[in-house]
């Protein structure tokens, strides 16, 4: 099992080299570039002063070599600097020490996902089994047509309209930032009722999606198994009905599910430039979306590479649960 992890970890490597190759190229296929941002907004520029600041970010080299230079620093662990007019160190704009943890861009994303991902496989699971343990009952059917148009709604149509009615007309919720103006003002509980009343609508609309598609495949997946025969004789021998489904059925259903959020991890990290630009949450997604407005090439790498990892690191913790799930794949 140590030999399979040591091995499915090296793998990462080259595949990430290939994310950063291919993204870096499409990149720098959009039209413009960097310098625009800074020169065309100035009608005394001069072309001689464009020129040097080509030559500062490195631009006036082939793409190659640009790949080349930026590849070099990241070995290091060095993002480089941002292309923005403050010019500030890509990581330290990511990760700013300066501020508290809570407050920190690449913390806010992380911990949103991961709780959306917790509030999923709790909600998902259980529906997804009780829709398959009552197959056709009016219960199946109500969750069935939820699940579809958890399905058929975009995120960002789902986020203003829960804008307008939690905050504007019943003025329940906040509809933007992480917390209030008096928040320092505020006690200690009043701290935690503020943080989790601004993350309420975010989280709902992170796992909306999600939700929906996680609690089918648990459905269909569980079908499928309790059609099989050792379901059969464990309730022929007279077992009880959640013995049965929760002991004997559910360890294997769960095993497609792993895999499916596995490959999920990506999405909730690419619905965070969504969800963060409409709710004004200082994260990596509107981090990133500002980066791509700008053509800040080192901020948009050092997003996309922190992304890819990640993903990448939750595949390979896909494929731990997997093995724990599964005691015949621990033994091959």
């Amino acid at each position: 099992m140590l030999t399979y992890l040591i091995k499915r970890f090296f793998e990462t490597i080259p595949t990430l080299f290939g994310i950063t190759l291919i993204s870096f190229f499409i990149i720098h296929l959009a039209p413009g570039k960097p310098t625009d941002v800074l020169t065309e907004l100035n009608p005394k520029i001069t072309p001689e002063a464009r020129e040097r600041l080509e030559k500062l970010y490195n631009l006036d080299k082939p793409i190659i070599v640009q790949y080349g230079l930026w590849l070099k620093k990241i070995v290091r662990l060095d993002f480089g600097e941002s292309f923005s007019t403050d010019r500030r160190p890509v990581m330290q704009k990511i990760w700013d020490t300066k501020k508290p943890l809570l407050e920190r861009r690449l913390f806010i994303t992380f911990m949103i996902n991961l709780i959306s991902m917790v509030i999923i496989l709790l909600i998902a699971i259980p529906i997804g089994i009780s829709s398959a343990t009552h197959q056709n009952t009016l219960y199946d059917k109500i969750t069935t047509t939820t699940v579809f148009i958890g399905f058929a709604m975009p995120s960002f149509w789902l986020a203003l309209l829960l804008m307008m009615l939690f905050g504007v007309y019943l003025h329940w919720l906040p509809i933007s930032g992480l917390k209030s103006l008096n928040y320092d003002s505020l006690p200690l509980l009043a701290k935690v009722l503020d943080r989790v009343k601004h993350l309420l609508l975010p989280l709902f609309v992170a796992a909306f999606g999600s939700l929906a598609a996680d609690s089918r495949f648990m459905r269909s997946s569980m079908l499928e198994v309790i059609r099989q025969d050792y379901v059969t004789v464990a309730r022929a021998k007279g077992l009880p009905e959640n013995k049965v489904i929760y002991r004997h059925a559910f360890r294997n259903a769960l095993l497609p599910l792993i895999t499916l959020i596995g490959l999920s991890i990506p999405g909730l990290i690419g619905g965070s430039v969504i969800f963060e630009n409409i709710f004004g949450i200082p994260g990596m997604g509107q981090l990133f979306f500002s980066a791509v407005m700008t053509r800040d090439y080192p901020l948009v790498m050092a997003v996309l590479t922190i992304g890819s990892f990640l993903t990448l690191i939750g595949n390979l913790l896909a494929d731990i649960g997997y093995m724990i799930a599964d005691p015949r794949i621990r033994v091959k």
